[in-house]
């Protein structure tokens, strides 16, 4: 055998330490914080601050399909992959442009969700809610693709773990922080308005939480100013297209079959891992910040507990994760996230049963974020890796689409199995439905290889 067809040899500690500190880590890092914050804004804090409004969580549930707009991107993302946007793309290029035009799309919803008052109305609270989310789900779509274009193969894993640090900051900041924020700013007006005010503080204030999402909405800035920093991806060598039907097949049917020819029957198995792999953590999110409101913790426990222990653990999480799909490879890392993800849900079974203690929901928290950023950066490699450069942007929406898709339909009836079962129930059921994903990641590893 050829030395040439040997393989690469295995990068030292110190070398996978230094690849995190290169600019392309550092602007996913970014990036990364761009893409998560608007989730919890649309999702969990969202259903904090329904519940402390008086929405009943039956209803909490229903509404948080609003999210399945991440699940059905893949509709929209062969526009993403190869439409230029007028003005923008020439300016900026294909990859960026659509980045800041999604993002532009979210600091704008973001703005409605701050007026809107849910006491008063639901539609438009939801109508915000769905731009959010629709512009969220777009710039996914070209984050992504910005992402598996800007790197090779090898170093995917260290950029998913950037891009999960970053995002994993963000929804510390989009949960704790405006929890932390809309506090602070209840608390300033019931001083103002008088000692006797100041008792009923622990109640929902909306301009407390208009304050909050105005703050949310500027710290879209820094993703914004990332984009007009940032390198525009090499673009590939696209066919011109002559007919509509022409582009069609290029953007929109090529992608799809370009997977199935790759992968053959495997890809069935690798799609039913891809719908399932999150189903424990996303079910179970919709109902944890109602979940904290009745059991009683204010927003600055919640927020303190999330943006301290929570901070910590993710990064932890984020890093281990990066770091051993990159030495040990990206299928053993995916079994420990997917056992670590379902048995940190039967934690919140156990704190259910336990009651307001604000140490218990330190540990609780903490071993959860640890979970999820083990297994959202495995995750990301791996989805990765399954991508052609050519349809980066409509195949790894594909993927991330399938992932939610599922999880969010579940997830929609959390309140109602709430109501009828209680929270401890609800929360083991949700560790219960992570064991087939064991099996699927045993499957995937050990037959899912392109022909």
């Amino acid at each position: 055998m050829s030395d040439s067809a040997a393989p690469p040899p295995r990068p030292s500690w110190r070398q996978t330490l230094l690849i995190y500190l290169e600019p392309a880590s550092l602007r996913m890092l970014a990036l990364g914080f761009a893409a998560g914050l608007p989730l919890l804004l649309v999702l969990g804090t969202l259903s904090f601050r329904l519940r402390e409004a008086g929405i009943d969580r039956s209803t909490i549930g229903y509404l948080s399909w609003v999210g399945l707009a991440y699940g059905f991107k893949w509709l929209w993302a062969p526009l993403v992959d190869r439409l230029p946007l007028p003005l923008l793309t020439r300016w900026l290029g294909r990859r960026r442009s659509w980045l800041l035009f999604a993002q532009a799309v979210v600091v704008v919803g973001l703005v409605g969700m701050a007026f809107a008052d849910p006491r008063q109305a639901l539609g438009p609270i939801v109508g915000c809610a769905l731009a959010v989310a629709w512009g969220s789900a777009t710039q996914d779509i070209a984050l992504d693709a910005f992402r598996i274009e800007s790197a090779d193969a090898r170093v995917q894993g260290v950029l998913a773990a950037a891009y999960q640090t970053g995002y994993r900051l963000a929804m510390i900041w989009a949960g704790a922080g405006v929890l932390w924020i809309a506090a602070r700013a209840q608390a300033d007006a019931a001083s103002a308005a008088g000692a006797a005010l100041a008792q009923g503080a622990a109640g929902y204030d909306h301009g407390a939480w208009c304050t909050a999402y105005l703050v949310m909405a500027a710290s879209m800035a820094l993703g914004m100013l990332t984009v007009l920093l940032s390198p525009e991806p090499a673009p590939l060598a696209l066919a011109p297209v002559q007919k509509l039907s022409a582009w069609l097949r290029g953007a929109v049917v090529e992608p799809f079959a370009d997977f199935w020819r790759r992968y053959h029957w495997q890809a069935g198995l690798i799609l039913a891992l891809i719908a399932v792999y999150r189903i424990s953590d996303v079910v179970m999110g919709i109902m944890a910040n109602p979940f904290y409101v009745d059991l009683g913790f204010s927003k600055d426990e919640v927020a303190a507990v999330t943006k301290v222990y929570g901070v910590a653990m993710t990064l932890l999480g984020a890093f281990i994760g990066g770091a051993l799909a990159l030495r040990l490879g990206v299928m053993r890392v995916l079994m420990l996230g997917a056992v670590l993800s379902a048995g940190s849900n039967l934690l919140f079974a156990w704190l259910a049963g336990h009651g307001h203690d604000l140490r218990a929901l330190v540990a609780v928290v903490s071993a959860d974020n640890l979970a999820g950023g083990v297994a959202s950066s495995a995750f990301v490699a791996y989805l990765s890796g399954l991508t052609n450069l050519r349809y980066s942007a409509t195949q790894y929406a594909l993927f991330s689409s399938i992932m939610l898709l599922l999880p969010k339909f579940v997830a929609g009836f959390s309140g109602r199995y709430v109501d009828a079962f209680g929270y401890a129930q609800f929360f083991t059921a949700t560790a219960l439905l992570g064991v087939p994903v064991l099996l699927l990641v045993w499957l995937a590893a050990r037959f899912s290889r392109p022909e």
